[in-house]
């Protein structure tokens, strides 16, 4: 089965409405925004438009086997996804002198694995999963997903194992090289999280070089963007940028 394209893939395959990527032409400062695990963008769509709104170019991507299909999305991996986020911020940074990263969930992971790789103006973690689960869960994933486990985003009605493992196996790849992120970070961490309960970014905000704020978001889950404060999340997200890029 081939794999399905990010926003800069190849062939076509049934995107589900309202799971496309988003793009936007805008002024020097550049946003990368990312989705999470089994998610689309559609969870980051509204945070997007805006940072869209007050003049910033931003890349939402779908990341490949985002937004179709469980069976397509069988095939991909953390390597895919990453690759995805990288080209994205890379066509960025080719039109903008400055970029920041935003993600939610494994988006977060992502966000802090281009800001170890990359030079970024700021990143902002929502909910991130940049710790990898206890090894018992590791080693428990089959048993997790037989008993139910619907996904972090809960888009598709079941979690693709091989996927899920791949997941894991690069987040602990982020969490070893968190000591790399020099730029300044916002962190928004929901104090009843209920899906990443193994970590609330302690370890992001202990090992990073850079300066770190974490607020703790009161009345939200996992998906914090689309919760009862998302129009919190995205005015701290539109304060934290201005700040990174004044």
């Amino acid at each position: 089965m081939p794999k399905a394209p990010g926003s800069l893939g190849a062939m076509s395959v049934d995107v589900l409405p309202g799971s496309e990527s988003f793009s936007h032409g805008g002024g020097p400062f550049g946003v990368l925004v990312l989705h999470g695990f089994t998610g689309h963008p559609g969870s980051m769509r509204s945070l997007a438009e805006r940072c869209a709104a007050v003049g910033y170019s931003v890349e939402l991507p779908r990341l490949p086997g985002h937004g179709t299909s469980v069976e397509d999305m069988i095939t991909t991996t953390w390597e895919d996804w990453l690759k995805v986020a990288e080209e994205s911020f890379d066509e960025l940074a080719v039109r903008c002198g400055s970029v920041a990263v935003v993600g939610l969930s494994m988006g977060g992971g992502l966000a802090a694995r281009v800001a170890e790789l990359r030079s970024v103006a700021g990143c902002v973690l929502i909910n991130p999963l940049v710790k990898a689960p206890p090894s018992e869960m590791v080693e428990g994933v089959d048993a997790l997903i037989a008993g139910g486990m619907a996904g972090f985003e809960g888009s598709y009605d079941a979690t693709p194992l091989a996927p899920l493992r791949s997941l894991f196996a690069g987040v602990a790849t982020v969490s070893e090289n968190l000591s790399n992120i020099t730029a300044p970070s916002l962190v928004l961490v929901s104090r009843e999280d209920h899906v990443i309960t193994w970590d609330r970014a302690d370890e992001f905000v202990e090992r990073v070089k850079g300066p770190v704020e974490r607020v703790w978001l009161e009345d939200s889950y996992h998906v914090a963007t689309m919760d009862n404060e998302q129009a919190l999340v995205e005015t701290l997200t539109l304060d934290f940028l201005a700040r990174v890029f004044a």
